[in-house]
């Protein structure tokens, strides 16, 4: 018996790597697109999600931590091996100049389907933002991606980054270690989470850039990414393999409501952004 294919979700999404905020902190960060108030009315990652039913080599967890005065809480961050040496991540899970609250802890989990355990553990030697990145008139900032150097490489496969952006209507995955339910408790999971989704109308998300970045939709009721997501990865099927289409970033409309499993999200585009990864990678070779 055939199900019938439920329609987009078209509410806001929120993702944000840190847990264990302090008010002050979380209205700093408010600024940035990674939250909206305290802990307790918060949201989880991705919401109604499910396990990952297969390993994906491709996948990392980028543990962050947080500056603030009462100790260093600590957070996740999603991101993509797309070569031996280097992860795409957002830019603001990076440690970017603009969101000096927070930052990578210093390593990164690859090809684990547990999120504190299993596959290879590097460290970042070297972080590189796109130039083109600034918070300007979207709380979560346009060009999202950064690119992590590690210090050795690591026997996992990449991620191919695919040619182009899937069309609208398209099916695609996300995939995250976030919460997994809304509601005031911060508890990441150790499990990797994956959602079918499906790239949507520009005119669903706002602010967005146009060519850049993908607003995106679950198939799923009630299900979407969401806090803990941020830089992993959107996947597409593309000639019976997995290819990246894109890096989450943030939400699809930030003001219109803070709940995560209403969607939609808005994801950088990486093969928008293709020539860009390809040339910094050449250069630090």
């Amino acid at each position: 018996m055939t199900r019938p294919t439920p329609q987009p979700q078209i509410r806001p999404a929120r993702r944000t790597p840190t847990r264990g905020f302090a008010v002050r902190t979380a209205t700093v960060l408010a600024l940035t697109g990674l939250a909206v108030t305290a802990p307790a009315a918060s949201a989880g990652a991705i919401v109604n999600g499910e396990d990952s039913t297969r390993r994906y080599s491709f996948m990392v967890s980028v543990l962050q931590v947080v500056n603030a005065s009462e100790g260093p809480p600590s957070g996740v961050c999603g991101g993509t091996l797309i070569a031996p040496r280097w992860v795409l991540t957002a830019a603001h899970c990076a440690g970017h100049p603009e969101i000096p609250q927070t930052r990578p802890a210093g390593t990164v989990r690859i090809g684990s389907e547990h999120r504190s355990s299993g596959g290879t553990v590097r460290t970042i030697v070297r972080t590189v933002h796109h130039p083109d990145y600034a918070m300007g008139d979207a709380p979560r900032g346009h060009h999202d991606l950064a690119l992590l150097q590690l210090d050795r490489p690591v026997r996992q496969q990449p991620a191919p980054i695919a040619d182009r952006a899937p069309k609208v209507g398209a099916q695609t995955r996300i995939l995250g270690f976030g919460n997994t339910a809304e509601g005031p408790d911060w508890s990441f999971s150790e499990r990797l989470q994956q959602l079918d989704t499906r790239r949507i109308a520009d005119s669903a998300c706002s602010p967005f850039k146009a060519g850049t970045e993908l607003c995106t939709g679950s198939t799923v009721p009630d299900a979407m990414g969401c806090r803990g997501d941020s830089g992993g990865p959107q996947i597409q099927r593309i000639g019976g393999r997995w290819q990246l289409v894109g890096a989450t970033s943030g939400d699809g409309n930030p003001a219109a409501g803070t709940d995560c499993a209403d969607g939609p999200g808005v994801w950088t585009s990486v093969a928008a952004h293709k020539s860009w990864i390809a040339e910094t990678i050449r250069q630090h070779r």
